[in-house]
């Protein structure tokens, strides 16, 4: 290990923010990261434990003693090698994931837990400046071909995976740029797209064929899912051309609110709001955007996705932000000694919310009310829970004034006809039934065709995402060539 009294000495340092008053003038990243030598020091508190609670907190196991002591003796070469053998986009998790390892983390049991995901950040960061992520193109072809559908995390880390095996990989995305929710579902003060972009064009050197702008399978008619295909190949056709299929779509089929007004005009799901913005600030003209200035936003659903939504509308120049979530308020502090190792439910409070936005918690919307077509306002209720039940508080009905109203309340499975395209079957959630078994994992009830990511789990995190492609890559290989060398 490092320091051996390291985690007695130094005390936890977060990474900083850009003014508040600065950034929501913009759309670029305003994390200030560590430098070296708060790197360096914040490694030093990693205990090295003789079991180590944050690698399996990690769903991609990353070797987290491992990297801290490399990072605290200054050899950051080696630490970036220890994290990209476990994690294809170190630089997509360091920003985005909320860190179910620091969560893990044995010094949380009764301290601050060591800061694993900027010290994360930090190597990333570095590698790239210093030239140190580079192609690593097989030495082999295989000659067998796999197609990839969907260009999320899960399906980028299993394109990565199954091109460095040796396979022939097609990457077949629905909308014009590659990313999936990362690209259009992260505003890009998370996550700025240079990111994706950067190994977009390590893939195309590894050898993996993007081609964007196609769907497969047909989209729903009415769907108001984000979609710029220009072509659609049908499943058969992939079924024909290619040795396996690997389905890695995405879960963006938004929960809706089926209350009285919903058909108002100024309702909208947060996926009709979140990417339109994306889309504009890489320099595309859309009309029609829609936008918040001047707006009473309310933002049903407290996530992450919801908090994006609070973020946005704060820079569209909002006059007011309020965000809806129909759970109690959570506490600020977790019990420790009971939820530890597990992520422990307590209360967050994102960038965004302290950029400007009200939090209102145990609210239900009964109804959307309006005038002329157009919200004006919600008709909300207190709740509270008796016996696992919801109960509405009597007399704390009330109107809520909103131009504006933004649904975030999650997703409950694709949104394609993907998985009827192929004739997979299905779970009761009605993602792809795969299973994540040792052999013949990820493979669905349709011989060579595999699932992996939220298609498969649902709606869940870009470090799980990451995780399945590259299981799923592994499973694949095995099933063309019979044993594999991939990490699972």
């Amino acid at each position: 290990m490092g320091k051996i009294t390291g985690f007695m000495e130094f005390a936890r340092v977060e990474e900083a923010y850009s003014p508040v008053a600065e950034r929501v003038k913009h759309y670029k990243e305003f994390v200030v990261g560590l430098g070296q030598a708060q790197a360096n020091t914040q490694a030093a508190r990693c205990m090295d434990c003789g079991t180590p609670f944050c690698s399996n907190g990690c769903p991609v196991n990353n070797i987290i003693p491992d990297f801290n002591d490399l990072v605290y003796r200054n050899d950051w070469r080696a630490a970036i090698d220890v994290l990209h053998s476990t994690n294809n986009f170190p630089e997509f998790t360091g920003r985005i994931c909320p860190a179910p390892c620091e969560a893990a983390c044995t010094l949380n049991v009764n301290d601050d837990a060591v800061g694993i995901k900027s010290i994360e950040h930090a190597i990333i960061d570095r590698a790239w400046s210093e030239g140190w992520v580079v192609p690593q193109p097989p030495k082999h072809k295989t000659g067998k071909t796999v197609a990839v559908v969907g260009s999320g995390p899960a399906g980028l880390a299993a394109a990565q995976q199954l091109a460095r095996a040796g396979h022939g990989v097609t990457l077949f995305e629905k909308n014009d740029r590659v990313g999936g929710l990362l690209r259009y579902g992260i505003p890009d003060f998370k996550l700025e797209k240079l990111h994706i972009d950067r190994r977009v064009e390590q893939l195309k050197k590894e050898g993996v064929t993007i081609r964007t702008g196609v769907l497969v399978g047909e989209m729903p008619k009415g769907s108001k899912v984000t979609n710029w295909a220009k072509e659609t190949i049908s499943a058969a056709e992939l079924q024909a051309n290619f040795d396996a299929v690997v389905l890695a779509g995405g879960a963006e089929q938004s929960r809706d609110l089926t209350v009285p007004g919903r058909d108002l005009d100024g309702i909208h799901f947060a996926m009709e709001f979140l990417p339109q913005q994306n889309k504009v600030n890489a320099g595309d003209k859309l009309k029609g955007q829609l936008r918040a200035d001047g707006k009473h936003v309310v933002v049903i659903g407290g996530g992450d996705t919801g908090s994006d939504c609070v973020g946005t509308s704060n820079r569209h120049g909002a006059a007011s932000v309020t965000q809806f979530e129909v759970m109690p308020q959570p506490p600020v502090q977790e019990n420790r000694p009971l939820t530890w190792p597990n992520w422990p439910m307590k209360l967050r409070t994102s960038s965004s919310h302290q950029e400007g936005c009200e939090r209102e918690f145990a609210i239900s919307t009964k109804a959307f009310v309006g005038e002329k077509g157009k919200v004006t306002g919600l008709k909300t209720v207190r709740v509270e829970w008796k016996d696992g039940k919801q109960v509405e508080v009597a007399g704390s009905e009330q109107i809520v004034k909103a131009d504006l109203v933004l649904l975030a309340m999650g997703f409950v499975s694709p949104v394609t006809t993907v998985l009827q395209a192929f004739g997979v079957d299905l779970d009761a959630r009605g993602n792809a039934k795969a299973s994540t078994e040792l052999t013949g994992g990820y493979l669905t009830s349709v011989p060579k065709v595999f699932a992996a990511g939220d298609i498969r789990r649902g709606q869940s995190l870009v470090v799980w995402a990451i995780r399945e492609g590259r299981q799923a890559a592994r499973a694949v290989d095995e099933f063309l060539m019979g044993a594999s060398n991939l990490p699972r």
